[in-house]
């Protein structure tokens, strides 16, 4: 009626139920129990020792799960701690590098004879045709058109449009700018303009004007809308031509045109000043 198998297994219940009921009754011990409780132990103590050898491995494992979960949230914590040191890190950084530009432009505003306007570059043009920047100071401020612009390296251009609270600036570097300018060395004249890849022309400077390269290129003060001795930059370039009354000469200017992030903007020079 039964398979082998079924019987093997009933069988196996059953002497597994009565080795646990042999091993758990409080007698004494005697010739025939410890003889049953022998082979009971004989039988069962591999799956005995078995059996403890898996729960402990569990408990182990179950250890080690909440051990590594601990840990992960440690680790968590620490990756969020460092994220937080790097960031303060970087906002010092960026502090003392700001700190020091306001340093140099308060140096520049303190040396200038002339009132002057502090601003925040907020915008550049994008287009290819024309270099100006936007700052955030305009006729609020007393900000108005043809004023000059200066950084501590130099010359940066003048206001061509000035709303309420904000000014278009023209650059140094644009082709439609002009500085009427002089070699400081040999007082060799001429006008500074806008070129390529940011460098400026010095125009009409005379062929027979003495003029090498690593001369400074400051401003005459003589155009009425840049002040006397502003720097404008370093002559990078020169081209005698065998005729003609002038001679072809590159400047490359001391601003970095593409870093600039606070200007002063000159309010009160006017021609009389020069």
């Amino acid at each position: 009626m039964f398979s082998k198998k079924t019987l093997t297994i009933v069988g196996l219940i059953a002497l597994i139920a009565a080795s646990i009921m042999v091993l758990s009754l409080p007698v004494r011990p005697t010739d025939a129990t410890r003889h049953t409780g022998g082979i009971a132990m004989a039988v069962f103590g591999p799956f005995q020792k078995a059996l403890t050898g898996s729960a402990r491995f569990v408990q182990s494992i179950w250890s080690h799960y909440f051990s590594l979960v601990a840990t992960a949230r440690e680790n968590e914590k620490l990756r969020e701690a460092l994220s937080r040191a790097l960031e303060e890190k970087n906002q010092y950084q960026e502090a003392a590098l700001s700190n020091e530009r306001l340093r140099q432009l308060l140096e520049l505003k303190t040396s200038l004879s002339h009132q002057t306007v502090a601003a925040e570059v907020i915008g550049k043009d994008p287009s290819p045709w024309f270099k100006t920047i936007i700052i955030d100071k305009g006729s609020n401020e007393g900000v108005a058109v043809a004023m000059p612009v200066v950084v501590p390296e130099g010359i940066v251009g003048h206001v061509v449009e000035s709303g309420g609270s904000y000014a278009k600036v023209l650059l140094l570097a644009d082709q439609n700018s002009a500085v009427d300018a002089i070699v400081q060395r040999t007082r060799a004249r001429g006008v500074v303009k806008g070129g390529l890849s940011g460098k400026c022309a010095f125009d009409y400077v005379l062929r027979k004007d003495e003029i090498r390269v690593g001369d400074v290129v400051i401003s005459s003060g003589v155009d009425g809308l840049f002040p006397k001795g502003l720097l404008a930059g370093e002559v990078s370039e020169i081209v005698k031509r065998n005729a003609g009354i002038f001679q072809d000469v590159t400047i490359t200017p001391y601003v970095d045109f593409e870093k600039i992030e606070e200007v002063l903007i000159i309010v009160n020079y006017s021609r009389k000043d020069k």
